[in-house]
């Protein structure tokens, strides 16, 4: 189940107009495989315990210099449509949560390494995509 939602969900997001360019402009085409079983290593650390992904997330997107709300807002609304799409409602809510907690956190330190003021900082709104 995490391969089919990684799969359909970073095919889509590659694709899409908002967040593809970024993600276009920091993996190319030549390491987007490996990338995406990083992804999937990822994953099934986050959900099931496995601790096969041993990397450090947050650094890259780091060093991504125009990462916006915008982006991340997409990125969640793309991955919840895709896990409501492909897993039981249960799973998909789980997962739809703990995406939503990585990328408000992802956010909030994008900020915080970018200078910002962040106390007064609201939780991403969900974008509905149609």
């Amino acid at each position: 189940m995490i391969r089919g939602v990684v799969d359909r969900f970073y095919a889509a997001a590659r694709e899409d107009p908002v967040i593809g360019p970024v993600f276009k402009a920091a993996v190319p085409d030549e390491r987007w495989r490996a990338h995406i079983e990083t992804i999937i290593d990822f994953w099934t650390s986050m959900l099931l315990g496995s601790r096969r992904y041993e990397g450090r997330p947050l650094r890259k997107h780091l060093m991504l210099p125009n990462l916006e709300d915008a982006h991340f807002q997409r990125w969640l609304a793309l991955f919840r449509r895709t896990v409501e799409e492909l897993c039981p409602p249960a799973v998909a809510a789980f997962w739809a949560d703990r995406a939503e907690r990585i990328g408000n956190s992802f956010r909030i330190s994008v900020r915080m390494h970018r200078g910002e003021e962040v106390t007064q900082l609201a939780p991403l709104e969900r974008e509905t995509l149609r």
